[in-house]
């Protein structure tokens, strides 16, 4: 193409674009652009620094002098197996809390349940995945609540204490061979009259909500 028919330019020098408009147009138009009023895309230098990953050797250090047996907290004892027989009736296979870590009288426990590949019930839930099951998460959180309800501060009796109903269940993880499961039971309401509690229960692994769920809890009469 011609230089005198064509519309668009470019000037090659310091790769900057340039417009103008052919002077056989009509009406005759010219839109120059100087060189302070020019477009330059010029690519941005590249910085010659490196971003490095670097660790703190100071707190590698400090955490290889402390002694192994105190570098994790271990989880406290209120009330360990044997107290825990005492006040519950159940016993193996299906006694599922291992300590009490929390208890404030006639008002709420926390337990944990050490979870192993041990358990009798993970060769057949599931033989390639243990995973522990909902029911048992459930009736370990009963349990807790069961420490809970057969106090004296509450008036409960090994002998006449049941499990009578739950509400608002949620499953929110898999609980697997390994892990710690933390529960905490709360009481909500007392009926000393018809002999039923109203409990609230979460479990925990880690930070993570696990289960969660509303518990009934009945007390019958002393024979």
């Amino acid at each position: 193409m011609a230089a005198s028919n064509s519309i668009f330019t470019i000037s090659p020098s310091r790769n900057v674009a340039r417009i103008s408009l052919n002077h056989s147009l009509s009406p005759p138009l010219s839109l120059p652009l100087n060189r302070s009023s020019s477009v330059a895309f010029r690519p941005k230098p590249r910085s010659s620094s490196l971003v490095l990953c670097s660790t703190d050797e100071s707190k590698i250090t400090a955490e290889k002098e402390i002694p192994i047996e105190l570098r994790y907290e271990a989880f406290p004892t209120v009330m360990d197996i044997n107290q825990i027989r005492e006040i519950l009736p159940h016993r193996f296979p299906f006694l599922l809390v291992d300590r009490v870590i929390e208890y404030t009288p006639g008002v709420c426990a926390v337990a944990i349940k050490n979870v192993t590949i041990n358990d009798n019930f993970f060769p057949g839930h599931f033989p390639e995945r243990p995973i522990m099951p909902g029911v048992l998460m459930v009736e370990a959180m009963a349990q807790v609540g069961g420490i809970v309800m057969l106090q004296p501060e509450v008036g409960g009796s090994k002998s006449n204490f049941f499990f009578a109903g739950i509400d608002k269940v949620r499953f929110r993880k898999p609980v697997t061979a390994g892990d710690t499961l933390v529960m905490k039971m709360t009481l909500v309401k007392m009926q000393k009259r018809f002999g039923i509690a109203k409990m609230e229960g979460k479990a925990y692994v880690g930070n993570t909500v696990v289960c969660e769920g509303e518990f009934l809890m009945a007390m019958g009469k002393e024979e």
